[in-house]
């Protein structure tokens, strides 16, 4: 019996800088390690997902005429986009299969026999705005895939992300759209800017953004308190038919670029926690898509604990908050606003 999707693809290490940057090929070579390790030592199996192209029509759905056809006349080039952001000679066609991998993945997810899903793609996505490519990231691979599953006649998609950064480009997708639940835990004030607790969208997609800013420093407890008291509740009362994760894994204690001290085992927890809602209104349909995570070691640990967490069904326990003071006031302003305009 197979126990999850897998999109990845050796094309997805050709995405490379002009020079050292830490969005790295390296970066691939320790999440498949942690898919290697989940394969022998815990005994799950996975089916392949082959990546393919992605379409003009499919890009249409998030991004905007004009930045597609800018995106492709980069194609060959190499250099920055931005102070942050580059690209390499093959990076166009990299990120147009790792998109249109991660929406293949979705159809497998939804005609398919196997009902989880991991896409180790590069580059990342979720600060990829609809008109613009920033933050290491080109297209944004979780918000097509949730605008791919919104074609397909899938009603209402969760995106839970948990990467340390916010994911401003997704936000923006869908901050009209109540069809697309937006969900995030981010350390707050940080890069992007964004990510504020009265950011919860507008018009008919009033209350379908979730923000949870978290201070630097929040540890396993912290999440913890931010699922049990916002997330995991709104995403009962919203009962998901997909469920997709922003998996980045920089929000761990080891990572360079961040502040916040999460282990290893609080990324299995939370996958778990995620699991369990999609088990209870998506027919078990969750997807993760790798986002950030500069740490290498950290990188493997954290998505081999999620990977269990995700596909596993054994007890994952992580420390409980109790009186953490930026916490309470980022739970309980985020869940009042969702019960104000959700």
């Amino acid at each position: 019996m197979t126990d999850a999707l897998l999109l990845s693809d050796p094309r997805f290490f050709r995405h490379r800088s002009p020079g050292y940057h830490p969005e790295r090929p390296e970066r691939l070579e320790a999440a498949h390690a942690a898919v290697e390790r989940a394969r022998s030592s815990a005994g799950f199996s996975f089916a392949p997902v082959a990546p393919r192209a992605v379409t003009e029509d499919e890009l249409g759905r998030v991004h905007t005429p004009d930045f597609v056809k800018w995106f492709h006349t980069l194609r060959g080039e190499q250099g920055y986009i931005d102070a942050d952001t580059y690209i390499g000679e093959e990076s166009v066609e990299i990120a147009e299969l790792a998109a249109g991998g991660t929406l293949a993945m979705v159809d497998q997810l939804l005609d398919g026999p196997v009902k989880r899903g991991i896409a180790l793609v590069r580059p990342p996505g979720h600060h990829a705005r609809p008109g613009q490519a920033m933050g290491f990231c080109l297209l944004n691979n979780v918000a097509l895939a949730a605008a791919h599953a919104r074609a397909r006649g899938i009603e209402r998609v969760a995106v839970i992300d948990w990467d340390v950064h916010h994911g401003n480009g997704t936000q923006e997708a869908f901050y009209d759209d109540p069809s697309v639940l937006y969900v995030s835990t981010h350390q707050f004030p940080f890069y992007p800017g964004t990510g504020g607790v009265l950011e919860t969208g507008e018009r008919e997609g009033a209350g379908y953004t979730v923000n949870v800013p978290l201070a630097a420093g929040g540890g396993d407890s912290v999440y913890r308190g931010a699922f049990e008291r916002v997330i995991l509740p709104v995403l009962e009362e919203y009962a998901p038919e997909l469920v997709l994760v922003s998996a980045g894994f920089d929000a761990s204690a080891r990572d360079p670029l961040a502040e916040m001290t999460l282990s290893a085992e609080a990324f299995g927890w939370m996958a778990r926690e995620l699991r369990t809602i999609a088990d209870r209104s998506a027919g078990g349909r969750i997807g993760m898509v790798l986002e950030g995570g500069y740490d290498l070691v950290a990188l493997e640990s954290g998505l081999l604990a999620a990977t269990k967490g995700m596909l596993e069904r054994t007890a994952v326990e992580i420390a409980r908050d109790v009186d953490d003071d930026d916490v309470t006031r980022a739970s309980q302003a985020a869940r009042t606003r969702w019960k104000q305009v959700g």
